[in-house]
C-alpha cells in the first residue's frame, strides 16, 4: 500500500513530466539566434502547489526593443524564496490555469509602430494574504502562452495564439519587425 507522500509525490511528477512533455514539443532551440535585437531570458519558473502547476512571479522591470526567450524551469514544491529586497519587492505565486480562466482581465488592441498587438493585463488576489498583483505587458503574454501550451485548452477570453500552430502564431505575434523584411 502507498503512502499518502508516496501518492503526491508520483502525482507532483506526473504534473511535471507532462508539462516539461508539452513544452518539449514546441522548443525552437537556437531558431532565432541570428535576429539582430538586444537578447534577454526570463524565467518562468513553475512548481507543483496543491496539485496544480502554478508560476513563480518577481516584480521587475521590462525592456523594449529586446528579444526575449521564455525559459521554463521546474523547482521544487518546498522552494522557499529569500528575495534580496533593494532587487525584488514582491514574490507570489499564481495558479498555471489562472491564465485561462481568470477572475479579473482585461485586453487591449494597441497600435505600435504600424503593428497591432494584443496587451493583456490580469489581477491576481492571493488568497494568502489578500494582495493583489497586476500582471501585463510581455510577462502576461508569456504566462499565458505557457499555460495554453501546457495545460492544451483555450481560454475564456479571445487570444492571438492558434493552439493548431502554436510556432507560427508566435512568430507572427512576438517578431513583428521581421514579419516584412527581407531575412
Amino acid at each position: 500500500m502507498s503512502r499518502p507522500c508516496q501518492l503526491q509525490e508520483t502525482g507532483r511528477n506526473n504534473l511535471i513530466d507532462d508539462a516539461k512533455a508539452r513544452l518539449k514539443k514546441l522548443d525552437v532551440g537556437t531558431k532565432y539566434d541570428h535576429l539582430s535585437f538586444h537578447k534577454y531570458s526570463i524565467l518562468l519558473p513553475l512548481l507543483v502547489k496543491e496539485g496544480k502547476l502554478h508560476l513563480l512571479f518577481t516584480r521587475r522591470s521590462e525592456k523594449k526593443d529586446t528579444l526575449v526567450t521564455p525559459v521554463v524551469g521546474f523547482i521544487d514544491h518546498n522552494f522557499q524564496a529569500q528575495p534580496n529586497p533593494d532587487e525584488v519587492k514582491d514574490v507570489f505565486l499564481v495558479p498555471l490555469d489562472y491564465f485561462l480562466y481568470p477572475k479579473v482581465h482585461s485586453q487591449n488592441y494597441v497600435t505600435h509602430f504600424g503593428h497591432g498587438f494584443v496587451f493583456h493585463c490580469f489581477e491576481y488576489t492571493n488568497p494568502e494574504d489578500g494582495l493583489t498583483y497586476t500582471i501585463r505587458g510581455m510577462t502576461a503574454k508569456l504566462a499565458l502562452l505557457v499555460a495554453l501550451i501546457i495545460l492544451g485548452e483555450k481560454p475564456n477570453f479571445e487570444i492571438e495564439f492558434n493552439l493548431d500552430d502554436v510556432i507560427a502564431s508566435c512568430e507572427k505575434s512576438f517578431l513583428r519587425k521581421y514579419a516584412t523584411s527581407q531575412l
